[in-house]
């Protein structure tokens, strides 16, 4: 609809991996919006990668420039919640061995996106309606499995409900590009204070 063609997509799902930059920026091509003004809409919404960068820091800070970069170009929410997890357990892990893991979770990660994106050029126009399968529900849930997945106490579980507080009040007020990232910003921050208070 958008007017994109099968080989612009692809190579879109090759270069910018990142699903919530992608459905962005294809809603605004129709809308004649500047190359320059959608790259920053989408660097604004995708800041929380460099929150999500700096957690994973200290599993990467052995390795060469040349496996950071890859490893950072295919960082998602998706493969960050799995690393993060897979984390936890990097101390009965061998460092080469979860370095191979982890870059081939992100390999795999974007190999099925740009598969997927192939599929819906090919083959999405022989579904007429969308919602009676239920699919736009199908992100939030995906979310809401990888967040359960990594709680592990009290603090943990009153963050997130904050910080859905926090999101959802700046939604209903207007503030509908920054909310996820200013409640993630503030509930992140509380929990590093709060978490260093605890352990003196």
């Amino acid at each position: 609809e958008a007017g994109l063609s099968m080989q612009n997509t692809m190579i879109m799902s090759l270069i910018v991996f990142a699903g919530s930059s992608q459905f962005i920026a294809v809603g605004l091509f129709p809308a004649g919006i500047t190359p320059v003004s959608i790259i920053i809409t989408t660097f604004i919404v995708n800041l929380r990668h460099a929150l999500m960068s700096a957690s994973l820091s200290p599993i990467v800070k052995t390795w060469n420039k040349t496996e950071i970069a890859a490893f950072a170009f295919e960082i998602t929410d998706e493969t960050f919640a799995v690393h993060s997890l897979r984390y936890n357990e990097a101390e009965n892990i061998n460092n080469n061995r979860l370095k191979i893991e982890m870059l081939l979770i992100n390999f795999i990660a974007q190999c099925s996106w740009v598969l997927g994106s192939w599929l819906g050029c090919s083959m999405g126009q022989l579904i007429s309606n969308v919602k009676v399968y239920g699919l736009d529900f199908a992100l939030p849930a995906m979310f809401i499995a990888l967040i359960i997945m990594q709680v592990n106490n009290l603090l943990q579980v009153v963050l997130l409900i904050f910080a859905g507080i926090i999101s959802t009040s700046l939604l209903i007020s207007g503030i509908d590009q920054w909310n996820v990232i200013l409640a993630t910003i503030v509930c992140a921050t509380i929990g590093a204070c709060v978490e260093k208070w605890i352990k003196k």
